[in-house]
């Protein structure tokens, strides 16, 4: 086999992987987000949305925003415990997945399955996975592959779209 041909089959089998797991990853979070499709908090309109939410957290939840790296005192959070949507209160991360990044947001490198839903944001220059509240679809931040073991992912994660609830609370 030439090492043209090599090359190109390695390509193809490794794009057929992605969208493979790009489909995988987009069904099984379809399914997160059904299981709440019929709820209340599908229905809030933006009016409602803002009396409800401080502006930073309807900005970044609603409008997708993004918060100054470095502003929430969530990224230094260190009890045990679980953070929670900010929009409708649906638990999200266990405190024991969150980790220093060294980004200034609060980092995870696991969720709650079932609370997060996916999509792609070509919003700059390149594509990133964006995602959400599952209920609420509340905008949380981006997932990375550049995370701890043993998913190497980072979750980074919008301070102002999460509360924290400590555990035994």
């Amino acid at each position: 086999m030439s090492r043209r041909r090599l090359l190109l089959s390695s390509v193809a089998g490794g794009l057929l992987a992605a969208c493979t797991n790009a489909r995988s990853t987009a069904e099984s979070q379809s399914a997160a987000e059904a299981q709440y499709a019929d709820t209340d908090w599908r229905n809030l309109t933006e009016a409602e949305w803002r009396e409800r939410l401080p502006r930073d957290a309807f900005n970044v939840l609603r409008k997708e925003d993004t918060e100054r790296a470095g502003s929430s005192p969530l990224d230094d959070e260190k009890r045990d415990g679980t953070f929670h949507c900010e929009g409708c209160d649906l638990p999200l991360f266990k405190s024991e997945w969150k980790y220093d990044s060294g980004t200034g947001w609060p980092s995870f490198w696991s969720y709650i399955e079932g609370s997060l839903g996916f999509k792609e944001d070509n919003k700059l220059f390149f594509t990133r996975t964006e995602y959400h509240c599952a209920r609420c679809l509340g905008h949380q931040g981006h997932v990375f592959e550049d995370g701890p073991q043993p998913t190497g992912l980072r979750y980074c994660n919008n301070g102002v779209a999460l509360t924290f609830k400590p555990a035994g609370a």
